[in-house]
């Protein structure tokens, strides 16, 4: 079931299955940010990954002996989460463990996301619960996707993504986008990422020292800005060898699976161990500016 809630700037709507965002639009312009999932290119808006980002090799993770599988980026995106709508602008969505999430992630927990809109801006807060008696590895990330152009008398070109720092160590991938288990230095040109649809058929996946993004035209003075601390990585990401109409910027904090090797839970790179009745929570922001 799709939930809404709305401020006098933004309406913004989130599905119940996945507590994916739906839509985020502009009541000024009536612009919808989001991308709305057209198959032709890819079928999602906003999967929230938990609580794995990417890839596991073989599908396949083992944890104190027992081998699991999961699919790509984990659970929650297929999950059907309890809403509870606070008020006209904010929402909060949970998850909590049950015998068949065990069956992929044995591990007592809750996880909410909480939407809430401030002024021009949607606020994303991820908060993980240990409700078990054991530490509990995980990861999890953002993948929303965004239409490029915004404007109909716009290009896809016509946009960059602007970064605070344009030096980066970029983590190479596999062809089966998989950790290669090595990084190299990649240099942006004025700190900007300009977009041509050729530049994603390599995947652009950094280690990130920056803290925030802002998705860019030349032609206008309408921007997105995506900010996020405590992350780990930032991919950016569309289907590789097509002109797909829009952009994915997310920000995760984990990363995927080594090519050729099965991971073992415990030691998983840039997993988050939460220990026993604790709590954590992350929050990543989308802000709208337009004049």
């Amino acid at each position: 079931m799709i939930k809404s809630i709305e401020n006098e700037f933004l309406i913004v709507e989130i599905n119940e299955t996945g507590a994916e965002l739906f839509s985020l639009k502009s009541k000024k312009t009536g612009i919808e940010y989001l991308w709305q999932a057209n198959p032709e290119y890819w079928n999602g808006h906003a999967p929230v990954l938990f609580p794995i980002c990417g890839r596991l090799f073989q599908g396949k993770y083992v944890y104190q002996g027992k081998e699991y599988e999961m699919p790509i980026h984990g659970i929650a995106k297929h999950a059907e989460f309890y809403s509870d709508k606070i008020s006209d602008d904010e929402i909060i969505f949970t998850l909590k463990s049950d015998e068949d999430t065990k069956k992929q992630y044995p591990f007592d927990f809750e996880f909410q996301l909480k939407y809430k809109l401030n002024g021009n801006a949607l606020e994303t807060t991820y908060r993980v619960k240990n409700n078990g008696d054991k530490i509990m590895p995980f990861s999890f990330g953002a993948h929303p996707a965004f239409n490029v152009p915004f404007r109909s008398n716009e290009r896809f070109e016509d946009y960059y993504i602007e970064f605070a720092k344009g030096v980066f160590d970029k983590i190479l991938f596999s062809k089966n986008g998989l950790y290669a288990g090595a990084t190299k230095k990649c240099y942006l040109s004025d700190n900007k990422l300009e977009l041509k649809h050729n530049i994603f058929d390599e995947d652009i996946f950094f280690v990130t020292e920056n803290n925030a993004v802002r998705l860019k035209s030349k032609v206008s003075d309408n921007f997105l800005e995506i900010a996020f601390n405590d992350m780990t990585c930032l991919g950016v990401w569309q289907v590789p060898q097509t002109d797909a109409p829009f952009v994915c910027i997310e920000p995760w904090h984990g990363i995927p699976a080594d090519e050729g090797k099965i991971d073992d839970l415990s030691t998983k790179r840039q997993t988050i161990k939460l220990q026993p009745n604790k709590t954590y929570d992350n929050t990543y922001v989308i802000k709208i500016s337009e004049n």
